[in-house]
């Protein structure tokens, strides 16, 4: 399966990933021999945390490099602003506050709702997607049903 993202994500999640092989993986190495060194294994709580510390940082590295294998970068900046897409922004009213809100579609490793960034498989972002403008869609969040009015759709 595909996993869009940005320019900005995909190099991001490169430099995490080269991150935790130059220098976490080899750091971790070698925590274990140290910690071997110091004798009976069984008893050895340093060697316990440092294995269990290797086996996260190669559960991450198997992650990032399935995202990065699949991942198809998204311009947003060249695509159409007649219905809502990843990568683009979309301005909405909470019809139930009178709120407006504006938020760029992204990656789940992207989002941010506090910088106005929510991802496309979150419930809003997965109403919104293939929306226009002046459609009003129903979404399912914790809190109940909320409406939203589609007030504009533009280019980050």
């Amino acid at each position: 399966m595909n996993y869009p993202m940005t320019k900005e994500c995909y190099e991001r999640l490169q430099r995490e990933l080269e991150h935790l092989k130059k220098v976490e993986r080899p750091k971790v190495v070698k925590d274990i021999a140290e910690a071997r060194a110091h004798g009976d294994l069984s008893e050895n709580a340093e060697y316990d945390a440092a294995k269990e510390r290797q086996g996260m940082i190669e559960a991450k590295i198997r992650e990032l490099e399935g995202k990065l294998s699949r991942a198809v970068i998204v311009d947003p900046s060249k695509l159409p602003t007649d219905k809502v897409a990843f990568g683009l922004k979309v301005t909405i009213l909470d019809l139930n506050t009178d709120e407006e809100f504006t938020y760029q579609i992204v990656s789940e490793d992207e989002a941010d709702v506090n910088i106005g960034k929510i991802s496309y498989t979150s419930p809003i972002g997965k109403a919104l997607i293939g929306k226009r403008e002046g459609d009003v869609v129903k979404v399912q969040v914790p809190i109940g049903v909320k409406e939203f009015e589609i007030l504009s759709i533009e280019r980050p």
